[in-house]
C-alpha cells in the first residue's frame, strides 16, 4: 500500500474532526468519544438536524447534494480530520438492496461530494480521513466468505459492492495529496442510535422487553451453531482516533471487532438476566413477519415503565436486518475478522463480548430507552 509523506505539524496543532453521518451508531459513538477531549472541535453533519445534547456543532446537509455541502461546511477552512459514517440504504429493500448498481452510485457520490468539498473548503488544513466499511468487503451478504477469519488482504468478492468503488475513488484521489486515509471493516456495530436500518443493540433490546412483555421467556430466534464477531461502537472510535494521527494507519485498511468470537444461543441468557427475564431453548422465527405487529406492545411498555417517548420503527426500522443478522433460514456460517493486521500497526484495545451487552443495555435501561 502507497504511504503518503506527511508534513510537518505541531505537536499542540488544534484538531477540528468532522464526523459525517453523526446520527449514527458509528458517528454518535465518535461524537461522545472525541467529547472528551477538549483541545478537539466536534462538528456533526447529517440530514436530520442535530436530536441529541453532544459537545458538538451540528450541521445539516444532503449528502448527495453537492450544492449543500458545499453550504454547510463554508467557514470552515480548519477541518483536519474526517470520519465518514454516512450510509445510504434502498428504502424498503434493505438486504437486496446491497447488490443493486443504484446503492453503488448514491454510496459513492455521497464519499465525492464530500471529498470535493473538503478538500476545496480546507486544503492546507485537511490531513485524514477515516471511512467506515464492514464485512459485506468479504461478502458476508452473498454467503459463507471464502475465508475464515477474512483478512484484509484477501481478494475481493463478486461485485457489486460499493466498498470496491469507494476504495478505488479514494486511493486515486488522495495520490500525491499530503492528506491520508484510514479504511475500517468492522462487523456489525454495537451502539446506539436512532432511525438507523441496522442496530444489533437495538434488534436485541427491544425483542427481550417485547418477550418479556407478553410473557414469553427470551428464546435465541436466528440459526444456531454459527461463530460471530461484534464491534463495540466506542472501541471503533477509539481505533479511528488512533488511526487519525498514527503513521502506520496511513492509506491502510484494518479489520476492527471486539477481539473475541461467540455463538448467539449462548449469549442470550446472558442478556436475558439484564431484563430479569427466563430464557429458553432457540426458537428459530422470522422476525421481520413475527415483529411486524407490535408496536402496540412497546407502546404499552414506553407507557408502563415511562420510558423516552420513541416510537417502535423509530429505534428499529428493520427487522429485515435482524433476520439476516441472525442467519434465519440460512445454513450457519462463520463469519469472523482476523484483528492481527491492527495489532501489529499499534491499535490493541479489545472488549468482551457479553460485557458489551451487558454495560449497553444496562445503560440504556438508566436513560429509560429500555425498561427496567
Amino acid at each position: 500500500m502507497r504511504r503518503a509523506v506527511r508534513q510537518p505539524r505541531a505537536i499542540d496543532m488544534k484538531k477540528k474532526v468532522l464526523v459525517v453521518g453523526g446520527h449514527g451508531a458509528v458517528g454518535r459513538a465518535n461524537i461522545e468519544y472525541l467529547t472528551g477531549f477538549a483541545d478537539i472541535e466536534i462538528l456533526a453533519l447529517s440530514r436530520r438536524p442535530a436530536a441529541y445534547p453532544a459537545r458538538a456543532q451540528f450541521l445539516s446537509a444532503d449528502l448527495t447534494d453537492a450544492h449543500s455541502v458545499r453550504n454547510a461546511l463554508a467557514g470552515h477552512s480548519d477541518i483536519t480530520h474526517v470520519i465518514f459514517a454516512a450510509l445510504h440504504e434502498q428504502a424498503g429493500a434493505l438486504v437486496s438492496g446491497w447488490t443493486e448498481s443504484d446503492h453503488v452510485r448514491v454510496n459513492l457520490a455521497m464519499l465525492n461530494n464530500l471529498l470535493d468539498c473538503v478538500e476545496t473548503v480546507a486544503p492546507s488544513a485537511f490531513r485524514h480521513l477515516a471511512l467506515m466499511h464492514g464485512g459485506k468487503a468479504y461478502g458476508v451478504h452473498l454467503g459463507p466468505p471464502p475465508r475464515v477469519p477474512s483478512r484484509e488482504r484477501d481478494p475481493r468478492t463478486m461485485p457489486p459492492n460499493f466498498y470496491f468503488d469507494q476504495e478505488d475513488a479514494l486511493r486515486e484521489r488522495q495520490r500525491g495529496k499530503a492528506w491520508t486515509y484510514t479504511i475500517f471493516r468492522p462487523p456489525a456495530v454495537c451502539g446506539f442510535s436512532v432511525g438507523t436500518p441496522m442496530n444489533t443493540l437495538l434488534v436485541v433490546g427491544l425483542f427481550a422487553a417485547v418477550s418479556r412483555e407478553l410473557g414469553l421467556p427470551l428464546r435465541f430466534p436466528g440459526a444456531v451453531g454459527h461463530l460471530k464477531d461484534l464491534c463495540d461502537a466506542e472501541l471503533l472510535a477509539k481505533a479511528v482516533h488512533w488511526a487519525g494521527d498514527s503513521d502506520a494507519a496511513a492509506n491502510e485498511t484494518f479489520n476492527i471487532s471486539n477481539g473475541d468470537v461467540f455463538l448467539w444461543e449462548q449469549i442470550f441468557p446472558r442478556i436475558a438476566k439484564v431484563f430479569g427475564m427466563e430464557s429458553d431453548f432457540p426458537h428459530p422465527m422470522p422476525l421481520g413477519r413475527v415483529m411486524a405487529d407490535k408496536a402496540p406492545v412497546w407502546d404499552r411498555i414506553v407507557a408502563k415503565h415511562r420510558l423516552e417517548p420513541y416510537s417502535y420503527t423509530q429505534l428499529v426500522a428493520s427487522w429485515e436486518y435482524a433476520d439476516f443478522t441472525f442467519r434465519h433460514r440460512q445454513t450457519p456460517y462463520e463469519s469472523v475478522l482476523s484483528t492481527i493486521k491492527a495489532r501489529q500497526a499499534g491499535f490493541h484495545d479489545c472488549v468482551d463480548t457479553e460485557d458489551m451487552f451487558v454495560r449497553q443495555l444496562t445503560e440504556l435501561q438508566r436513560r429509560k430507552i429500555l425498561p427496567p
